[in-house]
Protein backbone atom coordinates (compact mmCIF):
# COMPACT_ATOMS: atom_id res chain seq x y z
CA UNK A 1 0.00 0.00 0.00
CA UNK A 2 1.42 2.91 -0.74
CA UNK A 3 1.90 5.33 2.23
CA UNK A 4 2.98 8.96 2.28
CA UNK A 5 4.58 8.69 5.44
CA UNK A 6 6.59 5.45 4.87
CA UNK A 7 7.13 7.12 1.87
CA UNK A 8 8.96 10.43 3.27
CA UNK A 9 10.66 8.38 5.76
CA UNK A 10 12.43 5.97 3.32
CA UNK A 11 13.72 9.14 0.79
CA UNK A 12 14.73 11.06 3.78
CA UNK A 13 16.97 8.18 4.97
CA UNK A 14 18.20 7.65 1.40
CA UNK A 15 18.88 11.72 0.32
CA UNK A 16 19.90 14.65 1.80
CA UNK A 17 17.25 17.34 2.47
CA UNK A 18 18.48 21.00 0.90
CA UNK A 19 18.89 24.05 2.88
CA UNK A 20 17.39 27.52 2.40
CA UNK A 21 16.57 28.97 -1.00
CA UNK A 22 15.37 32.22 -2.07
CA UNK A 23 12.24 30.66 -2.59
CA UNK A 24 12.07 30.49 1.33
CA UNK A 25 11.83 33.87 1.56
CA UNK A 26 9.20 34.53 -0.48
CA UNK A 27 6.90 31.55 1.11
CA UNK A 28 7.32 33.69 4.63
CA UNK A 29 6.34 36.67 3.23
CA UNK A 30 3.63 35.09 1.71
CA UNK A 31 2.54 33.19 5.07
CA UNK A 32 2.64 36.61 6.70
CA UNK A 33 0.23 38.40 4.53
CA UNK A 34 -3.00 37.40 6.38
CA UNK A 35 -3.15 38.74 10.24
CA UNK A 36 -3.17 36.41 12.79
CA UNK A 37 -4.57 36.43 15.89
CA UNK A 38 -1.96 36.15 18.78
CA UNK A 39 -1.44 32.30 20.19
CA UNK A 40 -2.86 32.14 23.45
CA UNK A 41 0.07 29.88 24.82
CA UNK A 42 -2.07 27.00 26.12
CA UNK A 43 -1.40 24.34 23.67
CA UNK A 44 1.82 23.65 22.58
CA UNK A 45 1.96 23.58 19.12
CA UNK A 46 3.81 21.47 16.62
CA UNK A 47 3.49 20.36 12.89
CA UNK A 48 5.19 17.08 11.39
CA UNK A 49 7.79 17.07 8.96
CA UNK A 50 6.80 14.75 6.38
CA UNK A 51 3.53 16.39 5.77
CA UNK A 52 5.15 19.57 4.47
CA UNK A 53 7.89 17.67 2.44
CA UNK A 54 8.09 20.26 -0.44
CA UNK A 55 9.25 22.65 1.83
CA UNK A 56 13.29 22.63 2.77
CA UNK A 57 13.70 22.00 6.35
CA UNK A 58 14.81 25.67 6.28
CA UNK A 59 11.54 26.81 4.97
CA UNK A 60 9.76 25.25 7.13
CA UNK A 61 11.64 26.38 10.29
CA UNK A 62 10.52 29.54 8.55
CA UNK A 63 7.13 29.12 8.16
CA UNK A 64 6.47 27.87 11.31
CA UNK A 65 8.34 30.89 12.88
CA UNK A 66 6.04 33.59 10.82
CA UNK A 67 2.59 31.86 12.34
CA UNK A 68 3.81 31.77 15.54
CA UNK A 69 4.77 28.33 17.08
CA UNK A 70 8.38 26.65 17.74
CA UNK A 71 8.36 23.38 17.25
CA UNK A 72 8.30 20.48 14.19
CA UNK A 73 7.38 17.21 14.96
CA UNK A 74 9.60 13.44 13.55
CA UNK A 75 12.85 15.39 12.64
CA UNK A 76 16.03 13.45 12.42
CA UNK A 77 19.66 14.35 13.60
CA UNK A 78 20.86 15.50 10.61
CA UNK A 79 18.06 18.33 10.44
CA UNK A 80 18.44 19.36 14.24
CA UNK A 81 21.44 22.06 13.61
CA UNK A 82 19.08 23.72 11.42
CA UNK A 83 15.87 23.69 14.10
CA UNK A 84 18.69 25.14 16.75
CA UNK A 85 19.42 28.23 14.60
CA UNK A 86 15.90 29.36 14.23
CA UNK A 87 15.55 28.41 17.93
CA UNK A 88 12.76 25.08 17.21
CA UNK A 89 12.41 22.62 19.44
CA UNK A 90 12.52 19.02 17.64
CA UNK A 91 9.12 18.01 19.67
CA UNK A 92 9.09 14.29 18.17
CA UNK A 93 12.66 13.05 17.31
CA UNK A 94 12.58 9.83 14.88
CA UNK A 95 15.44 7.88 13.12
CA UNK A 96 16.20 5.08 16.10
CA UNK A 97 13.44 2.91 14.38
CA UNK A 98 14.34 0.02 11.94
CA UNK A 99 10.80 0.91 10.45
CA UNK A 100 7.12 1.25 10.77
CA UNK A 101 6.71 -2.56 10.49
CA UNK A 102 9.34 -4.13 12.37
CA UNK A 103 8.70 -3.55 15.76
CA UNK A 104 9.26 -3.94 19.57
CA UNK A 105 6.58 -7.10 19.37
CA UNK A 106 9.10 -9.60 17.38
CA UNK A 107 12.00 -10.48 19.44
CA UNK A 108 14.06 -11.49 16.36
CA UNK A 109 14.41 -7.63 16.31
CA UNK A 110 14.94 -7.09 20.01
CA UNK A 111 19.13 -6.71 19.78
CA UNK A 112 19.00 -4.58 16.63
CA UNK A 113 16.39 -2.05 18.40
CA UNK A 114 17.81 -2.37 21.84
CA UNK A 115 21.68 -1.37 20.44
CA UNK A 116 19.71 1.53 17.62
CA UNK A 117 17.75 3.05 20.82
CA UNK A 118 20.39 3.35 23.35
CA UNK A 119 22.41 5.66 20.95
CA UNK A 120 19.59 6.82 19.79
CA UNK A 121 18.67 8.19 23.45
CA UNK A 122 22.10 9.62 23.64
CA UNK A 123 21.91 12.12 21.20
CA UNK A 124 18.34 13.66 21.61
CA UNK A 125 19.88 13.68 25.47
CA UNK A 126 22.59 15.11 24.17
CA UNK A 127 20.66 17.76 21.68
CA UNK A 128 18.74 18.81 24.76
CA UNK A 129 15.67 17.03 23.26
CA UNK A 130 12.80 14.93 25.17
CA UNK A 131 10.69 12.82 23.13
CA UNK A 132 11.53 9.69 20.33
CA UNK A 133 9.24 7.93 18.76
CA UNK A 134 9.24 4.23 18.51
CA UNK A 135 6.46 1.34 16.84
CA UNK A 136 4.51 -2.02 17.66
CA UNK A 137 5.52 -3.28 14.60
CA UNK A 138 3.08 -5.39 12.27
CA UNK A 139 1.77 -8.52 14.25
CA UNK A 140 1.89 -10.91 11.40
CA UNK A 141 -0.25 -13.46 12.78
CA UNK A 142 0.88 -12.79 16.72
CA UNK A 143 -1.54 -12.54 19.51
CA UNK A 144 -2.34 -8.93 20.87
CA UNK A 145 -1.16 -11.15 24.15
CA UNK A 146 1.71 -12.07 22.88
CA UNK A 147 2.87 -9.04 21.23
CA UNK A 148 2.45 -6.85 24.59
CA UNK A 149 4.49 -9.71 26.42
CA UNK A 150 7.21 -9.56 24.25
CA UNK A 151 7.20 -5.59 23.66
CA UNK A 152 7.56 -5.02 27.68
CA UNK A 153 10.45 -7.60 27.82
CA UNK A 154 11.89 -5.96 25.05
CA UNK A 155 11.20 -2.39 26.07
CA UNK A 156 12.02 -2.74 29.98
CA UNK A 157 16.28 -3.17 28.40
CA UNK A 158 15.89 0.12 27.36
CA UNK A 159 13.89 2.14 29.58
CA UNK A 160 16.68 2.59 32.70
CA UNK A 161 18.56 4.52 29.83
CA UNK A 162 16.12 6.42 28.69
CA UNK A 163 15.36 7.38 32.60
CA UNK A 164 18.90 7.66 32.97
CA UNK A 165 19.06 10.42 30.17
CA UNK A 166 15.20 11.86 30.75
CA UNK A 167 14.37 10.89 27.37
CA UNK A 168 10.67 9.37 26.77
CA UNK A 169 10.17 6.89 24.73
CA UNK A 170 6.74 7.48 22.36
CA UNK A 171 5.03 4.24 20.94
CA UNK A 172 2.80 5.79 18.15
CA UNK A 173 -1.33 4.11 17.85
CA UNK A 174 -1.48 4.15 14.20
CA UNK A 175 -4.96 2.62 12.81
CA UNK A 176 -4.99 -1.39 10.87
CA UNK A 177 -7.73 -0.16 8.91
CA UNK A 178 -6.94 2.29 6.14
CA UNK A 179 -3.38 3.15 6.57
CA UNK A 180 -1.34 0.27 8.13
CA UNK A 181 -2.81 -2.99 7.94
CA UNK A 182 -1.83 -5.58 10.43
CA UNK A 183 -0.19 -3.11 13.11
CA UNK A 184 -0.27 -4.03 16.26
CA UNK A 185 -0.58 -1.00 18.28
CA UNK A 186 -3.55 0.04 16.90
CA UNK A 187 -6.39 0.48 20.06
CA UNK A 188 -5.60 2.82 22.87
CA UNK A 189 -6.65 0.04 24.96
CA UNK A 190 -3.58 -2.05 24.04
CA UNK A 191 -1.57 0.97 23.98
CA UNK A 192 -2.44 2.16 27.72
CA UNK A 193 -1.80 -2.00 28.87
CA UNK A 194 1.35 -1.75 27.72
CA UNK A 195 1.74 1.69 29.28
CA UNK A 196 0.84 -0.32 32.49
CA UNK A 197 3.16 -2.81 32.39
CA UNK A 198 6.16 -0.87 31.90
CA UNK A 199 5.01 1.83 34.68
CA UNK A 200 7.68 4.01 34.07
CA UNK A 201 7.09 8.15 33.55
CA UNK A 202 9.92 7.52 29.92
CA UNK A 203 7.22 5.45 28.72
CA UNK A 204 4.13 7.25 26.98
CA UNK A 205 1.70 6.68 24.20
CA UNK A 206 1.62 8.91 20.83
CA UNK A 207 -1.99 8.84 20.94
CA UNK A 208 -2.78 10.30 17.08
CA UNK A 209 -6.26 11.35 16.92
CA UNK A 210 -6.61 11.00 13.10
CA UNK A 211 -5.67 7.07 13.52
CA UNK A 212 -7.40 6.25 16.52
CA UNK A 213 -11.16 8.21 15.44
CA UNK A 214 -10.51 5.54 12.31
CA UNK A 215 -9.96 2.51 14.37
CA UNK A 216 -11.91 3.44 17.39
CA UNK A 217 -14.25 6.37 17.30
CA UNK A 218 -14.63 8.05 21.18
CA UNK A 219 -12.08 10.44 21.02
CA UNK A 220 -12.63 13.05 24.43
CA UNK A 221 -13.95 10.38 26.15
CA UNK A 222 -10.35 8.60 26.08
CA UNK A 223 -8.53 11.58 26.16
CA UNK A 224 -10.57 11.99 30.06
CA UNK A 225 -9.82 8.25 30.82
CA UNK A 226 -6.21 7.94 29.72
CA UNK A 227 -5.14 11.24 29.26
CA UNK A 228 -1.95 10.36 31.81
CA UNK A 229 -0.62 7.63 29.34
CA UNK A 230 -0.54 10.16 26.45
CA UNK A 231 3.01 11.98 26.51
CA UNK A 232 2.09 13.21 22.65
CA UNK A 233 -0.78 13.98 20.33
CA UNK A 234 -1.54 14.33 16.54
CA UNK A 235 -4.12 15.52 14.31
CA UNK A 236 -5.37 14.50 10.69
CA UNK A 237 -9.22 15.17 9.55
CA UNK A 238 -11.65 12.21 9.02
CA UNK A 239 -11.91 10.98 6.47
CA UNK A 240 -9.34 11.41 4.12
CA UNK A 241 -6.38 12.78 6.22
CA UNK A 242 -6.63 16.43 5.32
CA UNK A 243 -7.20 19.80 6.81
CA UNK A 244 -8.90 19.60 10.17
CA UNK A 245 -11.51 22.16 8.98
CA UNK A 246 -15.43 22.18 8.89
CA UNK A 247 -15.18 19.29 6.03
CA UNK A 248 -14.48 16.28 8.24
CA UNK A 249 -16.42 14.32 11.09
CA UNK A 250 -14.29 15.49 13.85
CA UNK A 251 -14.71 18.79 16.09
CA UNK A 252 -10.96 19.51 16.88
CA UNK A 253 -11.73 22.73 19.12
CA UNK A 254 -13.45 20.70 21.73
CA UNK A 255 -10.78 17.54 21.19
CA UNK A 256 -7.95 20.81 21.85
CA UNK A 257 -9.98 21.80 24.86
CA UNK A 258 -10.41 17.97 26.13
CA UNK A 259 -5.99 17.79 25.72
CA UNK A 260 -5.60 21.34 27.47
CA UNK A 261 -8.63 20.20 30.48
CA UNK A 262 -6.06 17.39 31.16
CA UNK A 263 -3.35 19.60 32.30
CA UNK A 264 -1.22 18.28 29.44
CA UNK A 265 2.00 19.73 28.26
CA UNK A 266 3.89 18.44 26.14
CA UNK A 267 2.91 18.93 22.34
CA UNK A 268 -0.22 19.17 19.63
CA UNK A 269 1.16 18.01 16.35
CA UNK A 270 -0.56 18.78 12.78
CA UNK A 271 -0.42 15.66 10.40
CA UNK A 272 -2.62 16.22 7.93
CA UNK A 273 -1.72 16.08 4.35
CA UNK A 274 -3.10 19.52 3.02
CA UNK A 275 -4.99 19.23 -0.24
CA UNK A 276 -3.84 22.59 -1.90
CA UNK A 277 -1.60 22.21 -5.05
CA UNK A 278 0.43 25.35 -4.17
CA UNK A 279 2.92 26.22 -1.26
CA UNK A 280 0.61 29.19 -0.16
CA UNK A 281 -2.77 26.89 0.26
CA UNK A 282 -0.42 24.33 2.24
CA UNK A 283 1.06 26.81 4.61
CA UNK A 284 -2.71 28.56 4.95
CA UNK A 285 -3.91 25.35 5.72
CA UNK A 286 -1.27 24.83 8.66
CA UNK A 287 -2.33 28.83 9.90
CA UNK A 288 -6.04 27.67 9.74
CA UNK A 289 -5.10 24.39 11.85
CA UNK A 290 -2.47 26.36 14.42
CA UNK A 291 -6.16 28.62 14.93
CA UNK A 292 -8.84 26.19 15.61
CA UNK A 293 -6.35 24.28 17.85
CA UNK A 294 -4.97 27.22 19.93
CA UNK A 295 -8.00 26.79 22.47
Amino acid sequence: MNNPRRNFLKSMALTGVALGTNVALSIVASASESKLLPLKGRINHSVARWTYADLTIEELCQTVKSIGFSAIDLVGPKDWPVLKRYGIDSSMCNGAEINLVDGWIHPQFHDELVERYTQHIDLVANAGYTNLVCFSGNARGMTKDTGLKNAVKALQRILPHAEKKGVVLQMELFNSKIDHPDYMADTSEWGVALCQELDSPNFKLLYDIYHMQVNEGDIIRTIKNHHQYFGHYHTAGVPGRNEIDESQELYYPAIAKAIRDSGFSGFLAQEFIPKADNRAGKIESLRNAIQICDV
